[in-house]
């Protein structure tokens, strides 16, 4: 019998210093056992101190990628990050579409940890419009809901709130994240047949660099191997928690996590001195 992995494919933005974007999904994907693709929509220059220059890829070229990958090696589930101008949604939607993957997890990128913004303003409304409604799961932050919702949200009855106006879009789910309130990690998932809140101990970590790419590809990794909804948020959340407290220390400023840690094998051992 042939070695098989469930293919998973991410549809995002390159971060040159690998802690967020393309490169972390595709730990992510590597670490939790799915077999990882990737469709660049863009090409940023960032480091763990912030996001320095932003290039986007042309329409054609995210159709090309697309078409190579969806006519060979059909994923199971795409997830999908950085999405920067109204043409590139347009682009993916279409795409989409046509090709009408089993499941589609959204991670609206809207601004980076360090400010930067990664959506330009006139792209939301396609964002809003065109990409959430065909979404299967979609994982905004607080800052990512108030601007899909337009609402101020401060408390958990507002995270439950936002989650509503959101699904009014069409999306078949909602993940709203709580880390950006204060007290414990609260996260709110809800839908026509779920609602559920999950609340974990708050780590008091400086590397945080891509917890939210790495959240919504470990939740699409999940979702691919067949995990329910609420095992693969539950997972996806374990393994970040994980990633976060296995404590890697690079960089200057906002690290990365360590997407490897749970990966036990001869090959990552190191030199003797």
């Amino acid at each position: 019998m042939r070695n098989y992995k469930i293919p998973t494919l991410t549809i995002a933005g390159s971060d040159s210093s690998g802690g967020a974007g393309v490169q972390a999904d595709l730990k992510t994907f590597s670490a939790i056992g799915t077999y990882g693709m990737s469709v660049i929509t863009a090409i940023t220059a960032q480091n763990t101190m912030g996001v320095f220059d932003v290039e986007e890829l042309s329409r054609n070229i995210i159709k090309e990628q697309m078409k190579a990958v969806f006519e060979d090696i059909m994923p199971k589930a795409v997830k999908i990050g950085m999405v920067s101008s109204p043409e590139i949604i347009l682009e993916i939607v279409d795409n989409l579409k046509k090709y009408k993957p089993e499941t589609i997890v959204v991670d609206p990128v809207m601004i980076s940890k360090s400010g930067y913004s990664l959506l330009r303003p006139e792209a939301k409304e396609n964002l809003i419009k065109y990409l959430i409604p065909i979404a299967y799961l979609i994982t905004p932050n607080v800052p990512e809901a108030e601007e899909i919702t337009g609402m101020k949200i401060e408390t958990v009855e507002d995270m439950k709130k936002a989650g509503k106006k959101i699904l009014d879009l069409g999306p078949k789910y909602v993940l709203v994240k709580g880390g950006h309130l204060d007290g414990d990690a609260v996260d709110v998932l809800m839908g026509e047949d779920i609602f559920e809140v999950f609340t974990s101990e708050r780590l008091d970590r400086k590397n945080t660099h891509g917890t939210g790419c790495t959240l919504s590809s470990a939740i699409a990794s999940n979702l691919a191997k067949g995990f329910s909804l609420e095992e693969s948020v539950e997972r996806a959340k374990e393994y970040i928690s994980g990633a976060l407290a296995a404590m890697l220390n690079l960089g200057k400023g906002s690290g990365p996590m360590d997407h490897g840690f749970a990966i036990k094998n001869e090959y990552i051992k190191e030199a003797k001195d």
